[in-house]
């Protein structure tokens, strides 16, 4: 790699004073690798604006400019940081963003890159929430989410075999992936009974030092050395039990304190308490990203809480899909729509946009509590295999659990009508091959080939099947 070159600057002072007392116990505010909190706002506005393409795009991005370009960071502890977020439940690539945040200027600058990451989609969602609440079952509208569910397939499937190459180095965790597909899809497993058993397995076998369980590679002293951080640990990254004590006990209360208050106001049966208690339970039980954590929301809001059909949390994902920020804001539309058809005594848009920002809150406050509670312990365990094959054995699951997102997904994208199939303990959903809608075939069909065979990007693949959907109505050949 080339030699780090151009002048060091002292960062501003005075940002961090509030949040460091706080969290963090004081320490000389200069910071070694020369970045400047300015400097910084303007990469993460950057990498925000830049996060198209779902979480295997979105780390894309951040590893060609933190790592390469930018060059704050060693491949090395990016990769670390990285497993260490899909361990953890909700969106790691923004908990990714909000880690070397931290790294690089403490709480602010992780406040700053995480939410930073989420701001355009928020605004985004919001908006096109709004379009869909008041137009989405006309015609033209409804044509063009039609067009916009081909494309998500083919990403969806394309974000399986990404992932799958990255994570799938050898027949071992080969294995760990389809026992995680066949005990989610067909034995209705929960997401953290898969992780904790994969993290298990890949513990174990990384304390027996078992070359399976050890693919991540690791960067020699010079790699370590030859960016702004170092592999050093700064006085904030150390592990300290009174901060995290403080640290736990703040954003707890940013996190729940919304949720004890409804729940009491207003009752535990009122849209708003349900929106803020289903989040907050979907916050800790929910692993592997954005894609498994859609196939537990659609399962819970579409089959229980009866807020969507599952051809609207498609609409959801599309939307979520064309716009920046990661995949997960899909759940802004679903407590949306949630609030906006049970609105009570207010009108329905602003009841629909208080319940999509109160799930966006429960939803991704959980998300720094996550990083700055256990991100310096992670620090310190650099290097340790144990961890490493833990890390390395969930991410294997969770292509499994990817898997059959896509294949959910799949189903309800082209067939009209699904039947329950139960066998012993064996269950699940499968399609009435009668009810197959043949457009749907065809675009997503079309969808999978440009991006497989043709490598076009996302965007593009978008913006063709949706102006193929709208066609396809003006030809009236779908409603």
């Amino acid at each position: 790699m080339k030699p780090i070159t151009g002048r060091r600057r002292n960062p501003e002072p005075d940002v961090n004073d509030t949040l460091q007392n706080l969290n963090e116990p004081p320490v000389r505010v200069s910071q070694d690798h020369g970045v400047s909190l300015g400097e910084a706002f303007h990469v993460w506005l950057r990498i925000a604006a830049l996060s198209f393409g779902g979480p295997a795009g979105q780390i894309a991005v951040m590893h060609r400019i933190l790592v390469e370009e930018k060059r704050w960071i060693s491949e090395n502890r990016f990769l670390h940081a990285l497993n260490y977020c899909m361990l953890l439940p909700g969106p790691e690539a923004q908990q990714l963003a909000t880690y070397v945040g931290w790294l690089m200027h403490r709480t602010f600058g992780g406040i700053m890159a995480g939410g930073l990451f989420i701001l355009p989609g928020i605004v985004a969602i919001m908006g096109l929430s709004w379009v869909y609440a008041l137009y989405g079952k006309v015609g033209f509208v409804s044509a063009l989410f039609f067009g916009l569910k081909a494309a998500v397939l083919a990403i969806v499937l394309e974000a399986v075999v990404r992932i799958g190459r990255r994570a799938l180095k050898n027949r071992v965790l080969i294995g760990l992936a389809a026992a995680a597909f066949a005990a989610i899809f067909f034995l209705d497993a929960p997401f953290p009974l898969i992780v904790l058993i994969a993290g298990l397995i890949g513990f174990l076998g990384g304390r027996a030092d078992m070359p399976q369980f050890q693919v991540g590679g690791h960067d020699g002293d010079e790699a370590e050395d030859d960016n702004l951080l170092g592999k050093h640990l700064p006085d904030h990254v150390r592990p300290n039990m009174n901060r995290s004590l403080r640290v736990a006990a703040l954003w707890l209360a940013l996190w729940l304190t919304p949720v004890f208050v409804l729940v009491l106001t207003l009752g535990p049966g009122n849209v708003f308490s349900q929106i803020a208690i289903f989040f907050s339970k979907m916050a800790m039980v929910t692993f592997g990203g954005a894609y498994a954590v859609l196939a537990y929301v659609a399962q819970q809001a579409v089959d229980n809480y009866g807020w969507l059909q599952p051809g609207e949390m498609l609409d959801g994902l599309g939307m979520a899909e064309t716009t920046p920020g990661p995949l997960i804001m899909v759940l802004q539309f679903v407590g949306f729509m949630a609030a906006f058809r049970d609105a009570g005594a207010l009108s329905p848009l602003l009841a629909g946009t208080l319940g999509g920002l109160l799930a966006t809150w429960v939803t991704f406050t959980p998300c720094f509590l996550w990083i700055f509670l256990g991100a310096p312990y992670i620090e310190v365990l650099r290097g340790n295999r144990s961890l490493s094959g833990a890390l390395t054995a969930i991410t294997a699951a969770v292509v499994g659990v990817i898997l059959n997102l896509a294949i959910w997904f799949g189903i309800h994208t082209l067939f009209r009508d699904v039947q329950p199939v139960e066998w012993g303990l064996f269950s699940f959903d499968a399609p009435v091959w009668a009810s197959v809608n043949g457009w749907a075939l065809l675009l997503s069909g079309a969808a999978i080939v440009a991006m497989f065979r043709f490598k076009i990007g996302m965007l593009p693949t978008l913006a063709t099947t949706s102006a193929a959907g709208i066609a396809l109505y003006w030809a009236g050949l779908i409603s």
